[in-house]
């Protein structure tokens, strides 16, 4: 988890508005069993607020793999572009579920380097999304 201080409420407002669910592999904190972690979409080492607009709940997996990062080189462009903003940028606009739910495709530069650099398809999350489709858990319909 990011060492800033987060306000009770805003981490209060930032619950409300996640559906307690990761902002970038959508995983549900009631299925991992680990609370969602606060995650500076701009790192505060590169200037970035505690602030709402900066600001989403993410898994610790999400949180550990995305680090430090803001942008990635997309090996389908070959640009370097941003990762998933999850305030101002849409879910379904840059990724969608594989066909059995268990991988997360990225539509777009930014869904596809977001994919890769926080490893949203590694095996250990595959494994448990295909654990929670085979409950009816899983993928989110939101």
């Amino acid at each position: 988890m990011n060492s800033g201080y987060v306000p009770v409420n805003l981490r209060k407002r930032l619950r409300a508005i996640s559906d307690r669910r990761c902002s970038y592999c959508r995983s549900s904190e009631t299925l991992q069993g680990i609370p969602l972690e606060v995650e500076h979409i701009i790192p505060r080492a590169k200037g970035g607020k505690t602030t709402l607009s900066n600001l989403c709940f993410a898994c610790h997996r999400c949180n550990q793999f995305k680090s430090n990062h803001i942008e990635a080189l997309d090996d389908v462009t070959g640009k370097i572009v941003p990762l998933f903003n999850p305030r101002v940028q849409i879910w379904y606009y840059h990724f969608k579920w594989s066909q059995d739910g268990s991988e997360i495709i990225g539509n777009t530069p930014c869904g596809r380097v977001t994919v890769a650099n926080l490893k949203l398809n590694n095996e250990n999350v595959v494994a448990a999304r295909r654990i929670w489709i085979a409950m009816g858990l899983h993928p989110p319909i939101d």
